[in-house]
């Protein structure tokens, strides 16, 4: 029998399911055979996986007959929909939705920062919200060294983060714009995104806080196993196509330099220093797009901290990659 193992990939014509099957391919993932699920409305069509076209077949209960390893990136409710028939079939499922990534039987794991956690699975192990992801990768390896005691974060989020269809919204829009036209469709984002960006990920919940911005203070506490850490959040939707930025304002327990933070993140797994400013040289989202690595830069004392406790610092990290399908390959991967 060949060596490897059989995969399904659920939601495979959406924006991160295409990256989850390339990605399989470019890490040579050892794949026996790969099944590709969608919804009805995709079956007939097909996915080409190295060299060859596989078709795909539509999502149901009896799908994960003989899976090894299942990705999911096909949303929440589909998540819940099919958990038990893929746990059942003896697939593990990878999860790429907010579906169960805070429950406690769930592992919500970044490879970079608790690989361990994937032993703790009970068929189910969680991928983090994008900007999640992206962030720790970078705020681990110093906190790892000198603990993190509070946390402050501002996004710039691309189209890429809402799906196939904000990113092609933001390509009509500003094709329209550009010639004039005032009439623009707005469906897939909750505001005009060409020329523009607003101050809201996801709904607004009763403390004033969007349920993107909520994610990074509970998924962050428990990927980075920290209960106590404290965090505050406001995610922006950006005119970007692909690729997720952030501004990070850490507070140490005890005093950092840029330097010793600089020091410690060239040698961190998954993540490039872009640290010349006087180059022009700092991490951009149109250099992290189609990169696995996250860019780190403009890496430099925080002033509000006059103690020295304190780093700000800029990250840039492919959302439909790192913040997604190559999280959950990693994930397998360590599977």
């Amino acid at each position: 029998m060949a060596s490897g193992f059989n995969v399904a990939v659920v939601g495979a014509t959406g924006a991160v399911g295409v990256e989850m099957v390339e990605t399989l391919a470019k890490r040579n993932f050892p794949v026996r055979n790969l099944r590709l699920l969608a919804s009805s409305r995709s079956v007939g069509k097909t996915m080409t996986f190295k060299g060859e076209a596989l078709p795909i077949t539509e999502l149901g209960q009896d799908s994960f007959k003989g899976i090894d390893i299942a990705l999911f990136s096909a949303g929440t409710a589909r998540s819940k929909e099919f958990r038990a028939a893929c746990v059942q079939a003896g697939a593990v499922m990878i999860d790429n939705s907010s579906a169960f990534r805070m429950d406690a039987d769930v592992p919500l794991v970044v490879p970079e920062v608790n690989p361990e956690d994937v032993k703790l699975h009970k068929g189910v192990i969680a991928n983090p919200n994008c900007c999640t992801a992206i962030m720790v990768v970078a705020v681990y390896p110093l906190h790892k060294v000198n603990p993190v005691r509070r946390l402050v974060v501002d996004t710039y989020q691309a189209a890429s983060g809402a799906g196939a269809k904000a990113m092609a919204e933001l390509e009509e829009q500003t094709a329209a714009v550009l010639k004039g036209s005032k009439d623009l469709k707005i469906e897939a984002l909750p505001q005009r995104i060409a020329f523009n960006l607003f101050p809201q990920v996801d709904a607004f919940l009763d403390n004033g806080y969007t349920k993107e911005e909520m994610k990074f203070l509970n998924e962050t506490r428990k990927i980075m196993h920290h209960p106590t850490l404290l965090v505050s959040a406001t995610c922006v939707r950006v005119p970007v196509l692909r690729a997720h930025s952030e501004a990070v304002h850490l507070e140490f327990e005890r005093p950092m330099t840029a330097a010793e933070a600089r020091a410690v993140l060239a040698k961190a797994p998954g993540i490039q220093v872009v640290d010349e400013p006087a180059n022009k040289r700092y991490p951009m989202p149109i250099d992290a797009s189609g990169m696995y690595d996250c860019l780190v830069g403009r890496i430099r004392q925080d002033l509000s901290l006059p103690d020295g406790r304190g780093i700000a610092l800029f990250v840039s990290g492919d959302q439909l990659l790192k913040g997604a399908a190559l999280n959950a390959v990693q994930i397998a991967e360590l599977l």
